[in-house]
């Protein structure tokens, strides 16, 4: 696909994964907006990107979604390219007690974000001769990794969802595309860093991921495994027990031990 002067939509665009996708795409000539929850952040996004256009959103708050929907579409009409990237990973042992509501955080942040997020968008989507959905899932989608079970869950939920869009949509004019992301050094795994078994030379970072993304994008690939998730993709058919048994060894001492979350 043509990357250039599309309305680009990202979720979850003040840092990560987000601000690498804005930089990159206003750099190659499109117009990018992008989402966030925390007004301070999106403000000192738009000094760096002074081209980026700020929306305040929560995309775990279906009456968000529907506001943002309005706004984008009265502001950003041309808007063509969703990219599902708003994402939450906590630790998480399940020994200790769990408010009931905030214990399944990942799922609405996560899972139920984006699904709402092309529910409410889909139908716009639709009217333009060219369209594209990105939902960013994980290596973790692949495989459980113990120490955080519900973002495991979130993630699987998502792959498995986007491979029933694809089919859904086949007969439309919108193209579905997975990046299955590996570990990067984003402050989204800064808090498993202090944990046994974790190895900092195993992230990837985040601009590499993100290259890789958007020339999957221009190569109009389904799926796109960046760096180690390829060998994840291999590793979760050929020995799925083996790779369970390693990810269950980081973080030990937190899973089973006493300290709370």
């Amino acid at each position: 696909m043509n990357l250039t002067n599309n309305t680009v939509l990202v979720t979850g665009g003040t840092g990560g994964f987000g601000f690498e996708f804005a930089s990159k795409l206003i750099d190659l000539g499109n117009k990018v907006i992008i989402t966030g929850r925390n007004a301070q952040k999106l403000a000192e996004v738009k000094q760096k990107l002074p081209q980026v256009h700020i929306l305040q959103s929560d995309v775990s708050k279906a009456e968000d979604i529907a506001a943002l929907y309005e706004k984008v579409i009265r502001e950003f009409p041309d808007l063509n390219i969703i990219i599902n990237n708003a994402g939450e990973m906590r630790k998480i042992s399940l020994h200790h007690p769990h408010d009931l509501v905030d214990i399944t955080r990942e799922i609405e942040i996560n899972l139920m974000g984006p699904i709402r997020m092309v529910q409410q968008f889909l139908p716009h989507l639709k009217t333009k001769t060219s369209a594209v959905i990105l939902n960013v899932t994980s290596g973790i989608a692949l495989m459980p990794f113990p120490i955080s079970p519900i973002y495991s869950a979130s993630k699987a939920g998502l792959r498995s969802y986007t491979q029933a869009l694809r089919v859904q949509l086949k007969k439309t004019n919108i193209k579905i595309i997975e990046l299955v992301a590996p570990g990067s050094s984003t402050p989204l795994n800064d808090k498993f860093k202090n944990e046994d078994g974790f190895s900092a030379d195993a992230l990837m970072a985040p601009e590499k991921i993100v290259d890789a993304a958007i020339k999957g994008m221009q190569e109009d690939k389904e799926e796109i495994y960046p760096g180690l998730a390829k060998l994840m993709r291999v590793l979760s058919r050929v020995a799925p027990r083996f790779i369970i048994s390693k990810s269950g060894k980081m973080g030990a001492s937190f899973m089973y031990g006493e300290q709370p979350e």
